[in-house]
């Protein structure tokens, strides 16, 4: 299944098995996810934007395949190359730019929902630059932190506001020497107008961001929208698993395993 949201517009397509699924139970989900996300601007409403449901009925032919599954639990859906990676650079095994990245917008996002941050809006995205040595990470070279405001601040403003969640964020050791013009926030100028208003999402288009940040190979299959049936999502998850347990077993510092 696949998600569109653009201008006070969403569409929901793709194929289904199993209970039937209720449109008015869909569009209420729907709406439930933008409002916990917290649009609530004239381009793009949880209480007015349009749902379109566009679900049918899983194709008979694969369906076969699921069904085919011989002495296992459940059959694969498809055919797919999938890769599962893990590093020791972070506590949770992973590449310390996309961990760092996401600790930054995760801390951000408990702030804006709770009103500690009310003139931050949902929008927003981050890149974390850094310099390696001898394969660890050595320091911050660059951040580039993005987000949607109130017009009632301005860049400088919306910059001290965001600074702190980047040095809670970032080991000192790795942040020091970083010059204040290595830390960009809003480059653009201003960042008003976000969210499906401003730019046009798709299920399935920031595939990196979703998984390793770039520090691994991608078998190019995304993750939303699909079942454990599909390779792309169970298969990926299942070769995180195995990498994860050798580095975590500290039987290598970094692990790739490469599925098809």
């Amino acid at each position: 299944c696949e998600t569109l949201t653009t201008t006070n517009k969403v569409v929901l397509a793709g194929e289904t098995r199993g209970p039937e699924i209720k449109k008015d139970d869909l569009v209420q989900k729907v709406r439930n996810c933008i409002k916990d996300i917290g649009y609530e601007q004239k381009g793009f409403h949880w209480k007015n934007c349009s749902v379109d449901v566009h679900l049918h009925s899983q194709s008979a032919d694969i369906a076969m395949g699921v069904d085919s599954k011989g002495n296992k639990d459940q059959g694969a859906g498809d055919q797919g190359i999938m890769f599962g990676y893990a590093c020791n650079e972070t506590e949770v095994l992973m590449p310390a730019p996309i961990y760092y990245s996401h600790k930054i917008l995760e801390l951000m996002a408990a702030d804006r929902k709770s009103g500690k941050a009310d003139k931050l809006e949902p929008d927003s995205k981050s890149q974390v630059t850094m310099m390696y040595e001898n394969g660890k990470p050595k320091k911050v070279t660059s951040v580039v932190i993005s987000t949607q405001h109130s017009p009632e601040v301005n860049q400088s403003q919306v910059k001290e506001i965001v600074r702190p969640y980047l040095e809670k964020s970032i080991p000192k050791e790795l942040l020091a020497g970083l010059k204040d013009e290595e830390f960009y926030v809003n480059p653009t100028g201003q960042f008003i107008i976000g969210g499906p208003d401003g730019d046009t999402g798709l299920t399935g288009r920031k595939i990196i961001v979703d998984t390793y940040g770039g520090a691994a190979p991608h078998g190019g299959g995304a993750f939303s929208g699909k079942d454990p049936s599909k390779v792309d999502r169970s298969a990926a998850y299942a070769a995180r698993y195995v990498a994860k347990n050798v580095v975590a077993s500290k039987i290598a510092d970094k692990c790739l395993i490469q599925l098809a």
